[in-house]
């Protein structure tokens, strides 16, 4: 790779998930430097059924993906929930997701909320608050987003830093661990 095509603009879509509310996130990585694009939330209807609720997951999903352009997408992976059904639903709607990108052809890179946290709060047990509060101070935004943008926003964020890092070294789903990539 070489040195121009290791700093060219990047555009990242960040997703997190969810089948009541998808929150998503555009940012451009521009060498070291994050500039925000968009973000913005995908409510369905809790009156419709799981079908038509993933469908408009899947079509938003597409209009922000045709609207926006972005190069790679990050999504967040799904958490073991206390209620094993509550985990099914929000894994299909991270299904709905992941297909809107895949449908786009772009690459998909997956992160936990903990390595999302780490990378942008410093702290993997980071509360909302304080992610909101990160991710308005790193990209330099007038006001705080919702909770689920500045989610989808953080997890564009931790793609840009880890994903993308280590001089252009693919490394989009893997961790670090004792300074080593895992």
């Amino acid at each position: 790779m070489t040195a121009a095509a290791a700093s060219a603009p990047v555009r990242i879509l960040g997703i997190d998930p969810g089948l009541r509310i998808t929150g998503f996130g555009v940012l451009i990585k521009n060498g070291q430097k994050l500039e925000y694009v968009t973000s913005g939330c995908i409510r369905t209807n809790e009156t419709e059924s799981l079908p038509q609720r993933l469908e408009t997951i899947l079509r938003n999903l597409g209009e922000v993906i045709e609207g926006n352009a972005p190069e790679q997408v990050a999504v967040e992976k799904v958490f073991v929930n206390v209620n094993p059904q509550s985990t099914l639903l929000l894994g299909q709607a991270r299904g709905a997701a992941i297909c809107a990108a895949v449908l786009h052809r772009l690459p998909v890179a997956e992160y936990t909320a903990l390595q999302v946290k780490q990378a942008v709060v410093g702290n993997g047990h980071a509360q909302k608050e304080q992610v909101q509060a990160m991710v308005g101070r790193l990209l330099q935004l007038p006001g705080l987003p919702s909770a689920d943008a500045a989610d989808a926003l953080a997890c564009a964020i931790c793609h840009a830093h880890a994903g993308l890092g280590m001089g252009g070294l693919a490394t989009a789903g893997r961790r670090m661990r004792g300074g080593r990539l895992v």
